[in-house]
């Protein structure tokens, strides 16, 4: 299993914008076939950095999800929002592999 994080770098004035482009893909990366952690939009502190996460099986199986998202309706009208409305400056994707497993073994006393 890998997580995929995406940061992107947005707008500030656009984060209603995002928010939306967020709950789209809320529906359709878990159709695709990812597993989605969530979308995370700017709270405190940075106003322009949002992140996407998702987990998925491997990089072979990243590649058949991408072909999924990009010919469901909802991941296509996502992607030409995103792009009419310029919301997204910029997003950076980072492939990782959790190390800490089993980070919540228990300790006998």
């Amino acid at each position: 299993m890998i997580t995929c994080i995406i940061r992107y770098h947005i707008d500030p004035a656009k984060r209603p914008e995002f928010e939306q482009y967020a709950r789209n893909f809320g529906q359709a990366i878990p159709r695709c076939g990812a597993n989605l952690i969530g979308y995370f939009a700017p709270h405190e502190g940075s106003t322009t950095l949002a992140y996407g996460i998702y987990a998925i099986e491997s990089l072979a199986a990243y590649e058949q999800y991408r072909q999924r998202l990009a010919a469901d309706p909802i991941g296509r009208e996502n992607y030409a929002f995103a792009q009419r409305e310029r919301f997204v400056l910029r997003e950076d994707r980072t492939f990782l592999k959790l190390a800490s497993a089993p980070h919540a073994a228990l300790v006998k006393p």
